[in-house]
């Protein structure tokens, strides 16, 4: 708890495992979403996608993002696009919100599918513990936010590890003839950008952890650093998985196949623990950033948001999220998140390295503090 503390990591590290956790439950946890967008382009092709493109523009656009937060103090979503966009910061809050309820639709589902499938318990009663533990966590407020994504972040991180390890010892020779194959499908670039743009929608998640960043040196770094952390889980994941191309494509839950192939009942179980967390790690985040969004409008006014409101709010959305994700977990992660990359495209990819970064270097001779 003390390394959590320490001031190096609330400010390099911190927002990087932030992002991950917020990312992983819609991004990656139940391996679908990697399937989709990577190895749907082949093996090699999957992992040029994932490493080449995705990593590098999750790097470079956490990096700006972060600078422009700390040079306008723009620590909810809500403040931070009305300095980017204007009057125009709407457009963002539309579309996040449809990304939000595509998330936790898609965590909603997996996490009664999981405790259903691996527990027997029905299918409910996961939606359902799930959303009290997002509930409890957006009622104790940041800090313990901060702890729990980090404590849950360096857990799934050895979780990962441990399935990689078992992956290779079982099925090593499948995993090493699919590297070398040499199957580069035509979309890998496509896939890691859209996959890349859809998950960035996210870091209105990850605003309310950057007021430790004091100088531009410790924003770009935090940045640099934070793409490589999120992804790596999910490469570790892909590298175990892709023994099992192509019959793994169509899988619903792929992590829950090759655990089942592996035939190691602890480690299964493990998973299903970790990676339940992780989802309560992505609605948290999610709703967190709403809460904060609604406190900064509320204190504009004189007024403040309560501390048994956040909860409330909390309910509220998965009761929506959770009717929606009766659509069913592939169909969502297909249709939903492909057509909502392009918007953050154009409301926020375009404008923060366009108006974004001008805006930064505007502020220099104004006073403000750009180190």
């Amino acid at each position: 708890m003390t390394f959590l503390k320490s001031p190096r990591f609330q400010k390099y590290l911190l927002p990087g495992f932030v992002f991950q956790s917020v990312t992983i439950g819609g991004g990656y946890g139940t391996g679908r979403e990697l399937v989709e967008y990577f190895l749907n382009n082949g093996p090699v092709g999957g992992l040029l996608g994932m490493v080449l493109v995705t990593t590098v523009i999750w790097s470079v656009i956490l990096a700006v993002t972060f600078e422009f937060a700390r040079v306008f103090k723009a620590y909810d979503y809500r403040t931070f696009f009305k300095k980017l966009l204007g009057p125009f910061w709407i457009l963002f809050e539309i579309i996040y919100f449809i990304l939000l309820f595509i998330v936790l639709a898609v965590i909603g589902s997996a996490a009664g599918i999981l405790l259903e499938a691996n527990f027997g318990i029905p299918y409910i009663f996961g939606v359902v513990i799930m959303l009290a533990a997002v509930g409890f966590l957006t009622f104790k407020g940041s800090g313990l936010i901060e702890n729990f994504l980090s404590i849950w972040s360096l857990l799934l991180y050895a979780v990962y590890i441990t399935f990689l390890v078992v992956a290779f010892i079982k099925f090593g020779p499948a995993i090493k003839s699919s590297l070398t194959s040499g199957n580069i499908g035509s979309g890998w670039i496509l896939g890691g950008f859209k996959y890349a743009l859809y998950n960035l929608g996210i870091i209105a998640a990850v605003l309310f952890c950057l007021k430790h960043i004091q100088t531009r040196k410790q924003a770009l770094i935090a940045g640099l650093l934070g793409g490589p952390i999120a992804i790596i889980p999910g490469l570790l994941f892909y590298i175990a998985v892709v023994g099992f191309y192509p019959e793994i494509l169509p899988v619903e839950i792929p992590v829950v196949y090759v655990l089942n192939k592996a035939g190691v009942p602890a480690l299964l179980i493990l998973f299903q623990i970790v990676l339940f967390g992780t989802l309560v790690e992505t609605g948290t985040g999610f709703i967190h950033s709403v809460n904060e969004r609604l406190r900064s409008a509320l204190r504009a006014r004189g007024k403040d948001l309560k501390q048994w409101q956040r909860p409330m709010v909390a309910v509220i959305i998965l009761l929506i999220a959770f009717g929606l994700s009766t659509f069913g977990l592939i169909d969502l992660i297909a249709k939903g998140y492909g057509t909502i990359s392009w918007g953050f495209f154009v409301v926020f990819i375009i404008p923060l390295m366009t108006i974004g970064i001008y805006k930064i270097a505007s502020a220099r001779p104004q006073g403000k503090e750009c180190r």
